[in-house]
């Protein structure tokens, strides 16, 4: 083959293609560039929402790439590549992936509604599936939590979403509930002035909702008092602990008792026949 016929054949590539490859080049380009204004343009829409920071990176870059697939096929099919069996083997390749990863994507599914809207944040204390901690983080796949014993739990977003939550800091107060037994000896009236003199006292216990100071229960060797001041939610422990301790510290300088179970034996001796 000459010089000449190489140049012809040359030529005649370039005329059938160079312009479908230039064109092709020029939707990569502005494609990309569109891309990335996209992506942008959609971090800020869901910044501007107040949108969880995790999500909003997450999904400018799920749509920078999406968008990016589409330009490549697009240049592609300009250029005169085909892209018909390209597409359908993307498309298999996506559902066998699918297929795959069907608990991660319950569990990205989930972290993306927990996300938008926020059965729960950072710091709540919280009870799911039986674990009750504190929550410091909710990632896309899961959310984080730590014990009262200090116990890192990690458990997966689908879980936390398919199962009751109980949020403690919500509603930022808290009702601890307490049940003091007082002996059946005791004057009642003077106990009840006692343990709500005790809930008064304590700056912490809140006037709004008003404590519960009231008889539940004749027991077995006790009245039963059930105590129930409103705090913070912060507070909800050194409440049920400090409250505890003042109660039966108060109860013994008035002289009322707490009794503990007893049980009376009678023992009867019976001669043998």
């Amino acid at each position: 083959m000459n010089i000449d016929r190489i140049l012809e054949l040359i030529s005649a590539y370039i005329t059938a293609y160079g312009l479908k490859v230039v064109g092709a080049f020029i939707i990569f380009a502005v494609g990309r560039w569109g891309a990335k204004l996209l992506s942008k343009l959609v971090n800020k829409a869901m910044a501007k929402a107040r949108v969880d920071k995790t999500l909003v990176t997450f999904s400018e870059n799920l749509s920078y790439t999406l968008l990016l697939v589409f330009v490549v096929i697009a240049a592609a099919t300009t250029a005169g590549v085909p892209t018909t069996s390209f597409i359908a083997v993307l498309g298999a390749a996506s559902l066998a992936v699918g297929l795959a990863l069907q608990g991660s994507l319950a569990n990205f599914a989930a972290g993306v509604l927990m996300i938008i809207f926020k059965p729960m944040t950072v710091g709540d204390v919280v009870e799911i599936g039986g674990v009750k901690g504190t929550v410091k983080e909710i990632q896309i796949f899961n959310t984080v939590m730590d014990t009262a014993d200090n116990v890192r739990a990690i458990i997966p977003n689908a879980k936390v979403t398919g199962d009751n939550i109980k949020n403690y800091t919500a509603n930022g107060t808290r009702r601890v509930d307490l049940v003091i037994g007082v002996s059946y000896d005791d004057d009642l009236k003077k106990t009840k002035e006692v343990i709500e003199g005790v809930l008064a006292a304590d700056r912490r216990v809140l006037k709004e909702p008003a404590s519960t100071v009231a008889v539940s229960e004749l027991a077995d060797s006790s009245v039963n008092f059930v105590v129930r001041p409103w705090v913070k939610s912060e507070d909800y422990w050194d409440i049920y602990f400090g409250v505890t301790q003042k109660v039966k510290e108060a109860l013994d300088e008035n002289g009322i008792s707490i009794p503990y179970p007893q049980r009376d034996v009678h023992m009867v001796n019976a001669e043998a026949s």
